[in-house]
């Protein structure tokens, strides 16, 4: 069996049961723990009596997760289910305020941009925040500075944070702003105009101003070519290119 002291990431996935963490919305069922300082937590708090712990355990009802620790390499070091291991379990808890999740929600929300930061802060207490009038390509912009490859206890949170803000403007007003955001930003008004959020509304709602739809299919063509079919099928043609402030 390789020693704990090869880690250098650790995946938590959280079973169905995991308790004060269900409560925290935008969760993600599995995350990823890369921090040096934090592997090396871990590694403090590992259970010394886990060496008939192999890597595979039932994730039934009842079960409230567990953690694999990986080499450099990619090859499993050690796993053990969260409910045979405190204080390992504690500091994994998604609620506690000096556990590793709440770390990255912290993390993620003090990289906000700074007019959105108090938002982003109340959304990763947990709390429910007042809707900031943030220009809605800040908001792409916001979006799009978080990498698909990002896969922390925030990596839910990064993605539905901003499309809330989105959500229910005005495709008009949403229109603009794909005009005025940046390179980064057009990365995420394109997510954001493949989700559902926007896909299910009413054709009506779908209908896009040639100018910003042009630029949204350019965007997805060379640099998000998964979203592409999603976009031409569901981005409607608005009558004509009139779009003007509300």
């Amino acid at each position: 069996m390789k020693p704990t002291n090869r880690a250098v990431r650790a995946v938590v996935s959280t079973g169905p049961t995991a308790g004060a963490g269900q409560r925290l919305p935008h969760h993600p069922a599995e995350y990823e723990i890369r921090d040096p300082g934090e592997i090396r937590e871990l590694l403090a708090a590992w259970p010394q009596d886990t060496g008939s712990d192999g890597p595979f355990e039932c994730m039934c009802l009842g079960h409230d997760g567990r953690v694999t620790l990986y080499e450099a390499g990619g090859q499993s070091v050690r796993s053990v289910a969260l409910s045979r291991a405190e204080p390992l379990a504690h500091l994994l808890d998604p609620a506690a305020t000096e556990g590793v999740p709440s770390r990255h929600r912290s993390r993620w929300a003090q990289a906000a941009p700074a007019r959105l930061r108090a938002y982003a802060g109340a959304v990763a207490r947990g709390e429910e925040p007042g809707r900031p009038g943030i220009p809605l390509a800040l908001v792409f912009s916001w979006l799009g500075a978080r990498r698909a490859q990002e896969a922390d206890a925030a990596s839910v949170l990064a993605v539905e944070a901003p499309v809330r803000l989105l959500a229910d403007a005005p495709t008009a007003e949403l229109a603009w702003a794909v005009r005025e955001t940046d390179r980064g930003g057009l990365d995420g008004a394109v997510r954001f105009f493949a989700r559902d959020e926007f896909t299910t509304r009413h054709p009506k709602r779908r209908r896009v101003p040639d100018t910003a739809r042009d630029l949204l299919l350019r965007h997805a063509r060379s640099h998000r070519p998964a979203d592409l079919p999603v976009l031409e099928r569901r981005l409607l043609r608005a009558p004509d290119d009139r779009v003007r402030r509300s």
